[in-house]
């Protein structure tokens, strides 16, 4: 993966605070999960205590290690932070998103098919949600997903989230 910013538009959070390492900073991988459930309901889990954005909801997944592809990456920080295996990840949407703390290019993929129990494994909460979700603050980053879920779904709501 290059260290290089895309071309393609960059979702801004928190624009007021200042950029921790300057203009030209590394890109930071991440792999996230779209658990979906066969009645379409999806996956939502609180961000821990003691990490940038604690409280804030969002997609479970994490930042890709040395060599990793984006579905094995997955496959680990699932199994690390919710105690499940899954089956198979289907990649979905790529989205650069500038965080105060870190430049992170978001890699979505959806997951239909894990094995296990949930386990909130670092402490977090986790909901399952249709639109509009019922859970809140979102995270940034989250905010693109639930459009592109209410697209798919012609969801007509005039807003994604009610928290």
């Amino acid at each position: 993966m290059s260290d290089h910013v895309q071309a393609k538009p960059v979702l801004v959070a928190d624009a007021e605070r200042p950029r921790e390492g300057g203009p030209d900073r590394a890109t930071v991988d991440v792999a996230v999960g779209v658990l979906v459930q066969p009645n379409g309901d999806f996956l939502v889990t609180s961000r821990p205590e003691g990490k940038v954005y604690a409280g804030y909801w969002e997609f479970p997944g994490g930042k890709l290690e040395a060599g990793e592809t984006v579905e094995q990456a997955l496959r680990r920080e699932l199994f690390e932070e919710l105690g499940i295996t899954i089956a198979t990840a289907q990649p979905w949407k790529v989205e650069l998103v500038d965080y105060p703390h870190a430049l992170v290019r978001l890699h979505f993929c959806k997951v239909f098919a894990w094995d296990g129990v949930l386990e909130m494994r670092e402490g977090q909460s986790s909901a399952w949600q249709t639109l509009p979700l019922h859970v809140g603050p979102v995270l940034p980053g989250t905010v693109p997903v639930l459009g592109w879920l209410a697209a798919e779904r012609d969801f007509l709501g005039a807003t994604y989230f009610v928290a």
